[in-house]
């Protein structure tokens, strides 16, 4: 029904702190005078994987939601949001199925980090 809210609030929230971060690292670079570690990917890149991950389930969860006729073009937009039971079926889809979604997505991309971090340190390795 609406599950795919929970994830579009997620990339939301992450867009802004890859924003706040990717300045705080602009900041950063500027006042120090060292170069950039050649085999360092930036942590408001990363927070940009995550935004896209979660942008894209939503949009593909969107779609999907449309094609079987639970979002419409008029108002209320969420068929569920026309009767009261089904508002708390709408909700109680979004507190476990889109929390479970927005879990799993970031506990996929933290493993991408990690992963990413260690080819980092490999490669650091190597080139020294």
């Amino acid at each position: 029904m609406a599950c795919f809210i929970v994830p579009a609030a997620g990339a939301v929230v992450t867009k802004v702190a890859e924003k706040v971060v990717s300045k705080e690292e602009t900041k950063k670079t500027v006042t120090e005078d060292h170069e950039r570690e050649e085999f360092h990917v930036p942590f408001s890149k990363k927070l940009s994987w995550l935004s896209y991950m979660l942008l894209g389930g939503s949009f593909l969860l969107m779609f999907e939601h449309i094609w079987h006729g639970e979002i419409t073009a008029f108002f209320p937009f969420l068929t569920a949001m026309s009767d009261k039971a089904d508002m708390y079926a709408m909700f109680r889809e979004m507190a476990t199925v889109g929390v479970a979604m927005l879990l799993l997505v970031t506990f996929i991309w933290a493993i991408i980090c990690v992963v990413t971090s260690r080819i980092e340190k490999r490669a650091a390795k190597e080139a020294a």
